[in-house]
């Protein structure tokens, strides 16, 4: 396969069938060691931690399946890692969708001022561009659309499916006591249909989970989940 992209957590392969397999590292982002899903920078590496978060990840697009919600899941390989993925055209140079039900991480560095850690969010929704240079900066719709990244049109479907997706998967979490925070996702546009739909992961290195008030590593997450 010819390797298209080396990903802080992924490397991106095209496959001779004209599918994209995503090969899972054993790298989390953060930094000095500690885990954090909105940081820049590779932060820790763990032995296992490509398979549990492709675990979280297979388990979460089938059941999004079954809602009838797309995605770019074909396939996956817990053993070796991979998954194999539609073809999907980025928006811009790529988008972050994070759906928020707690103040926490850089929600609550901004916005400190105006809010306490812990304060309830009600799954309100922001979008942070792709790019480690700037740090991810917020962006609002309208200049979304302005630069021509994302339409106003697709912005509200891409609020709708976060919103849809992060109550699936905040109840998935429900079921074992755990509680979910926030939520990173990825969208991007079929290659085939132009349709919108989720892209990358959904496991313990995009997301903040707490049980009993204590934040959850990635790999513990995912032992809680299917334990």
């Amino acid at each position: 396969m010819e390797l298209l992209y080396r990903g802080k957590t992924k490397d991106v392969y095209q496959s001779d069938d004209g599918y994209v397999v995503l090969k899972f590292k054993d790298d989390a982002t953060g930094t000095d060691g500690a885990f954090d899903p909105g940081a820049n920078t590779v932060g820790l590496t763990v032995e296992g931690m490509g398979q549990s978060g492709l675990r979280m990840t297979t388990h979460f697009f089938k059941l999004l399946e079954q809602e009838g919600i797309p995605t770019h899941f074909i396939s996956s390989n817990i053993d070796e890692a991979t998954m194999t993925v539609k073809q999907a055209d980025m928006f811009g140079h790529g988008i972050e969708v994070i759906c928020r039900y707690k103040a926490v991480g850089s929600f609550l560095r901004r916005y400190g001022a105006y809010c306490e850690a812990g304060m309830p969010l009600d799954g309100f929704v922001e979008v942070t561009l792709k790019d480690d240079e700037r740090q991810d900066p917020p962006i609002s719709a309208d200049a979304l659309d302005t630069l021509g990244i994302v339409t106003l049109d697709e912005y509200e479907t891409l609020k709708n499916l976060t919103q849809k997706i992060s109550a699936h998967v905040k109840a998935e979490l429900a079921k074992k006591d755990l509680e979910l925070y926030d939520i990173k996702l990825e969208f991007g546009r079929d290659k085939e249909t132009g349709r919108v739909m989720l892209i990358d992961e959904i496991s313990g290195g995009n997301m903040r989970v707490f049980s009993d008030d204590k934040s959850l590593q990635p790999m513990t997450l995912e032992s809680l989940l299917f334990s």
